[in-house]
């Protein structure tokens, strides 16, 4: 089972856990990115794996035949797109609901190697070069690059996207830009990003993959307008058949600019990815046991357990198998929205975490599919264990000298306490009780109220019956207490529209994040700074001028280790404050497929776009009548 959506831009999965990162971290020092020469990639914290002119990256398969076609729900999304439905082919700004997979329309300056935790290379750039003062990122462009219509793209479109989306696109995209001072191209090759010294090392890692505008196709349109119109664009696929709201089919572009560049080669063999959209879960499976869709990715552990068994299983037409999950940080929790007065107490908060058994949930409903969380990075090197080490405690003790910390920053990393597993745990529902009264909710008849006679709302906000199940138990237990507890679910527009303008109670979300996250992603969903700001994922309302400064100082980063130290303290501060509620992760992602796709093994570590890798196998769709 999963929550929510994702978040930014390439770098976060939705509905993903995370295995062990640590042990897929090199052992890196400081970047080596150095200033005055032309790059063909930038890092983080070490050398890049790929060197100048690679033919490709290892996880492509330039050999594979092109053709077929590739028909799934995917399983992650960004920006203001949603799964379920879509009215909009504009992606790149707050209003409406646009389709996953816009984004592979459009090229960027630099790409992500999906092999390595962070670390991007030139693609509509053929290289870029950082001033002295490393505030300055000069990009020359490739002057191959074209649009679909076989116009140039130039570095006027680069300065007109980066401008555009500052003012006007989407918190995902915008937030990052607040560091961005100017954009200049210096002719129709060159554009330079002028940031204001502000910025962290990592985040130009973000900002230089964002997807690439026609300037000259937004001339006589409006940027932020609502519209079915696909955009002009310039990547490996172009929008082809669509019906709002029930399915969209993505063109393979044969004549792609950029098909035999080492970024490109041998990614993207389907002739046409296409995309049914559903309302509930339940028929999208429906639709795969008829082949309708032909590759699924099953997030309802019960579904996995018990309904694959119909009969192309049985006749092994369809596969099940379980892949990895990548090498990064997991956070699913519910957030209790703080911009509600009577979720701001933290006693609150833990009476209605007490109230959720997941050991019972688990055993009874998950079919013991997961394991409990306690942490937003779960699945990394990120998660504090035990007391401080050496290095986070000196940056606790620094810390304190400007900012108030909470009680037990030097003790034992905070663990959600387990209940006994009977759904009823009377020593939790004990506490609950203890906790509200002390934040100032008492019994009036089987009800509680506060001082100034209010009861104790709290609607549970979701988008799918199937949640019904899971939440039901925990409804009825916070009710039990006297807390007025309800579950709402809502059709897909109305549920994006509330979250996006923060009109909820509680609502799950679930990500993945970057191996190595970044200061702008960290602040998307934790810092003062997206508090108030409609459509980022600061859904608890989150303002703490100590986190801030913890983002900061993981901004400011120059090694993996002082990385790695400051990402475990923002965690033991998050566990402390509890402003979420981490609920369940899993190790692999659990797929089943109708064989007539090859694909390569092993898959890359930190990212796994499915329909660029995979490939429509002729031979084995004869076999199942599919050809």
């Amino acid at each position: 089972m999963s929550l929510g959506f994702p978040v930014n831009r390439r770098r976060f999965l939705a509905l993903a856990g995370g295995i062990a990162a640590s042990a897929a971290f090199p052992p890196l020092g400081r970047a080596d990115n150095p200033s005055g020469v032309a790059l063909h990639g930038l890092s983080a914290f070490g050398d890049l794996k790929y060197p100048p002119g690679f033919e490709q990256f290892d996880y492509a398969s330039p050999d594979a035949p092109t053709g077929g076609t590739f028909n799934f729900q995917p399983g992650y999304w960004f920006y203001n797109q949603n799964v379920q439905t879509f009215n909009t082919m504009n992606s790149f700004v707050r209003r409406g609901d646009a389709p996953p997979r816009m984004e592979t329309c459009f090229d960027s300056l630099m790409v992500d190697a999906w092999d390595e935790p962070d670390a991007i290379y030139c693609h509509l750039a053929d290289s870029v070069t950082i001033s002295e003062d490393r505030n300055r990122y000069t990009f020359t462009l490739r002057r191959e690059a074209r649009w679909h219509d076989g116009t140039p793209i130039t570095a006027h479109d680069v300065a007109f996207t980066y401008r555009t989306l500052k003012e006007e696109g989407h918190p995902e995209l915008q937030l990052p830009l607040s560091v961005v001072e100017e954009v200049v191209a210096e002719d129709d090759w060159r554009v330079v990003l002028i940031f204001d010294g502000t910025q962290s090392a990592q985040a130009i890692l973000t900002i230089a993959t964002y997807p690439v505008l026609s300037k000259a196709w937004y001339e006589t349109r409006e940027f932020t307008a609502s519209t079915l119109e696909p955009p002009l664009a310039s990547g490996p696929y172009r929008v082809g058949d669509f019906s709002p709201g029930a399915y969209i089919e993505y063109e393979r572009v044969e004549d792609y600019w950029a098909r035999d560049i080492g970024t490109a080669r041998g990614l993207d063999q389907f002739q046409t990815v296409r995309f049914e959209f559903f309302q509930e879960r339940q028929a999208g499976f429906e639709a795969f046991k008829k082949g309708v869709i032909t590759w699924r990715e099953e997030y309802t552990s019960k579904t996995w357990v018990t309904e694959y068994v119909f009969p192309a299983i049985e006749e092994g037409k369809v596969l099940k198998h379980l892949f990895p999950r990548e090498a990064r940080p997991d956070m699913q929790a519910l957030a209790p929205n703080q911009r509600r007065e009577r979720f701001k107490d933290r006693n609150v908060r833990d009476a209605i975490a007490l109230c959720f058994d997941f050991e019972w949930t688990n055993a009874n409903l998950f079919y013991g599919a997961y394991e409990k969380s306690h942490s937003a990075f779960e699945g990394s090197d990120y998660v504090a264990t035990g007391t401080p080490d050496a290095d986070e405690a000196a940056l606790i003790e620094t810390l304190s000298r400007d900012h108030d910390l909470p009680e037990g920053i030097n003790g034992e990393a905070y663990l959600q306490p387990q209940s006994d597993g009977s759904g009823r745990d009377r020593s939790r529902l004990r506490a609950a009780i203890g906790l509200l009264n002390d934040a100032g909710w008492e019994n009036d008849g089987g009800m509680l109220r506060n001082a100034a006679g209010e009861t104790l709302d709290a609607e549970i906000l979701v988008n799918a019956s199937v949640f019904e199940r899971i939440y039901g138990p925990w409804v009825e237990t916070m009710r039990s207490l006297g807390i007025n507890a309800s579950l709402r679910v809502v059709d897909p527009a109305q549920y994006q529209a509330r979250l996006t303008s923060f009109d909820f109670d509680i609502a799950g979300l679930h990500l993945v994040w970057t191996a190595t996250p970044t200061s702008s992603s960290l602040e998307n969903v934790f810092s003062s700074k997206t508090a108030a700001e409609e459509g980022s994922r600061n859904w608890t309302g989150t303002a703490d001028p100590l986190i801030d400064a913890i983002i900061t100082v993981i901004g400011r980063a120059e090694s993996r280790e002082e990385h790695r130290t400051a990402m475990r303290v923002l965690d033991r501060v998050l566990r402390l404050r509890r402003d979420w509620i981490p609920s369940w992760n899993s190790a692999n992602h659990r797929v089943a497929y109708w064989d007539m796709f090859g694909f390569k093994e092993p898959k890359p570590d930190y990212f796994w776009p499915v329909e660029r890798l995979w490939w429509f196998d002729r031979a084995k769709a004869e076999t199942l009548g599919k050809a």
